[in-house]
C-alpha cells in the first residue's frame, strides 16, 4: 500500500509540473499577444525627441562630415513637407504633400529605408499658407504601437505602426490665422492620452483624447491667446506633472487628467513660435516677437493685411472665418476696424502684450499666478530666436537665430557664456538645434547643416550641404541622423562609409 501511494504521489507531482508549465507558457503567449514586442532601438518619438528636449543620450559615433551624397545610408523621395521625422520601434515616420490636395503618411525601416507602408488622403481645399510653411507641417508622435498625425483639414488620425491601418480618426476645428501662416502644431503623448494644442487666431484650445479610441477626455479653451506654434511639454515638480504650454503673453500649466489650469506666469510676449525645454523642474524658453513692447497686434495687422494702406481694415482684407470677431470689434458698425477696434476684435483685453525678445527660465510646480514667485532668471535683448527653439546640454543653453548668430548661457544662472557669434552659415533658421554624441547639429533653411562641438566655447566642426531647403528639425537615433529636406528624407550615418 505504501509503495502504491508513493507511486501515485510522484505521478501527481509530475503531472502538476507539466500542467503548470503549459499554463505558464500559455500565459506568456497571451501577454506577448497583448503587448507586441518593441525594438530596443533608440526612440525619437515626437518633435525634438523625448519631451521635445532635442537631445539624444544614447547615440554614439554620429557623423561630423556628410552631405546629400556623402555618408548617406539611404534616402527616399517623399513630396513637399516640413514636418520633422520621428523614429519609433525601429521605424521612421514622415508626412508629405504628394499632390495639390493629397496628403501622405510614410513609414520606413529605420536601418534600411525600406518602405513598410504608405497612406494617402484627399485634403479638400487648403487655406492660405505663407512660405516657408507648407500644409504637411505637423510632426507625428508614436508610442511604439501606433502613430498619431494631425492635418489641418483632416483632424487627428491614429494608425497602426506595424501596417498603417487606421485605428481611429477625429475631426477637430480647422485652424485659421490672421496672417495666413497655416497650421504647424504637433501632438504629444502622456500616459493614455494624446494631447494636442491649437493656438490659432479664431478659437485656440488645448485638448486630450484617449490614445486608444480617440474619445475626447477634455478640452480647455484658451481665449486669451493669439496664433502660436509652441509644442506642449511635460514638467514634473514637487511630485506633480503638468502639461505646460507657452502662448501669447503667458506660460500656463494644466492638470493632464482634467485640463484644468493650475498656474499661469504672465511674462511672455506676443506670438510664440518656439517650444520650451524642460530640465528637471525648470523650463527654458527663447522668444523673439518683432517690435517692442508697445507693438500690439494692430500694428502687425495694419502692416500685413491692410492691402490698400488706408490705415484701417475691412472684412474683404481678412478671411471670412473672422467675420464674427470683426463684428465684435466694429463698435460703431461702420464696416471698418480702426486703431483700438483692431485689438478689441482680436486680442484679449487682459493680455495686450507686445513685442520684444527674451530668454527665460522658470520653475514648475506652482499654483495660481506664479509671475512673481517662479521666474528664476530673465534676459532681455540677448539674441534669442523667433522660431528656432533652444537646446540644453551639459548645463549650457545654446540657440541660433537669423543670420547664423549663436549664443550660449549657463542654464542655472543665465550668465552669458558667449554672445552673438556666427556659425559660418548666413541665412534663416526654422529648424531647432539637436544634440548627440558631443555635437550640436544646427540646420539652416538654405540646406546647410553646421556641426558645432558641444562645449564652453564655440567651435565649428563642419558645414554640410544637403542641397535643398531644410525647415524640419532632424531626428537622432542609434548613431544615425534623419534629415528631412523639403522633398526628401535622408538617413546619415558613418555606417555608410
Amino acid at each position: 500500500m505504501t509503495i502504491d501511494r508513493n507511486i501515485r504521489n510522484r505521478a501527481i507531482q509530475q503531472w502538476s509540473v507539466q500542467q503548470w508549465s503549459v499554463l505558464l507558457l500559455t500565459g506568456i503567449v497571451a501577454l506577448v499577444a497583448l503587448f507586441p514586442e518593441k525594438s530596443e532601438a533608440e526612440e525619437w518619438p515626437q518633435f525634438r525627441g523625448r519631451n521635445a528636449t532635442g537631445v539624444s543620450t544614447e547615440s554614439r559615433n554620429l557623423p561630423v562630415k556628410f552631405s546629400f551624397e556623402q555618408n548617406v545610408l539611404w534616402s527616399v523621395e517623399l513630396g513637399e513637407g516640413v514636418a520633422s521625422p520621428i523614429v519609433s520601434n525601429g521605424r521612421v515616420v514622415e508626412t508629405a504633400m504628394v499632390g495639390k490636395e493629397k496628403f501622405a503618411v510614410f513609414c520606413f525601416d529605420a536601418a534600411t529605408g525600406k518602405k513598410i507602408w504608405r497612406r494617402e488622403f484627399q485634403t479638400g481645399k487648403i487655406g492660405e499658407i505663407i512660405p516657408p510653411n507648407v500644409p504637411a507641417s505637423s510632426t507625428p508622435v508614436s508610442d511604439g504601437t501606433r502613430v498619431y498625425v494631425h492635418f489641418s483639414t483632416l483632424g487627428l488620425m491614429a494608425f497602426d505602426l506595424s501596417d498603417g491601418k487606421t485605428v481611429w480618426t477625429k475631426e477637430i476645428p480647422e485652424p485659421f490665422y490672421l496672417m495666413g501662416w497655416g497650421s504647424a502644431q504637433s501632438p504629444i503623448i502622456y500616459k493614455n492620452m494624446l494631447i494636442y494644442s491649437q493656438d490659432d487666431d479664431l478659437a485656440p484650445f488645448i485638448m486630450a483624447v484617449d490614445k486608444l479610441t480617440g474619445e475626447l477626455l477634455w478640452k480647455t479653451d484658451r481665449p486669451d491667446m493669439l496664433a502660436g506654434y509652441s509644442t506642449p511639454v511635460l514638467c514634473t515638480a514637487n511630485g506633480r506633472t503638468d502639461v505646460v504650454l507657452a502662448g501669447t503673453g503667458k506660460w500656463k500649466g494644466y492638470d493632464p487628467q482634467t485640463g484644468k489650469e493650475r498656474w499661469t506666469c504672465n511674462t511672455l510676449l506676443r506670438t510664440i513660435m518656439t517650444t520650451p525645454v524642460v530640465v528637471g523642474d525648470k523650463m527654458y524658453l527663447s522668444v523673439q516677437s518683432y517690435g517692442d513692447t508697445a507693438r500690439v497686434l494692430k500694428f502687425a495687422l495694419l502692416q500685413w493685411k491692410d492691402t490698400n494702406q488706408d490705415g484701417k481694415l475691412d472684412m474683404t482684407e481678412l478671411d471670412p472665418a473672422f467675420a464674427g470677431k470683426f463684428k465684435k470689434g466694429d463698435k460703431n458698425n461702420d464696416g471698418f476696424l480702426v486703431d483700438d477696434e483692431i485689438d478689441a476684435a482680436f486680442q484679449s483685453p487682459d493680455n495686450m502684450v507686445g513685442g520684444g525678445n527674451i530668454i527665460q527660465c522658470i520653475r514648475g510646480g506652482g499654483t495660481g499666478d506664479v509671475t512673481k514667485t517662479h521666474v528664476i532668471w530673465n534676459l532681455n535683448n540677448k539674441a534669442p530666436s523667433n522660431i528656432s527653439s533652444p537646446v540644453i546640454a551639459d548645463g549650457r543653453l545654446f540657440l541660433v537665430k537669423k543670420g547664423g548668430i549663436s549664443a550660449s548661457f549657463d542654464a542655472q544662472t543665465g550668465e552669458t557664456i558667449w554672445m552673438r557669434k556666427r556659425i559660418r552659415n548666413f541665412g534663416n533658421y526654422y529648424a531647432s538645434p539637436v544634440v548627440g554624441d558631443g555635437k550640436i547639429y544646427v540646420t539652416g533653411e538654405n540646406g546647410f547643416i553646421v556641426v558645432v562641438k558641444q562645449g564652453p566655447k564655440l567651435e565649428v566642426l563642419a558645414k554640410n550641404d544637403m542641397r535643398e531647403s531644410c525647415i524640419a528639425t532632424p531626428a537622432i537615433a542609434d548613431g544615425r541622423l534623419y534629415i528631412r529636406t523639403l522633398s526628401k528624407l535622408y538617413c546619415i550615418s558613418n555606417e555608410a562609409e
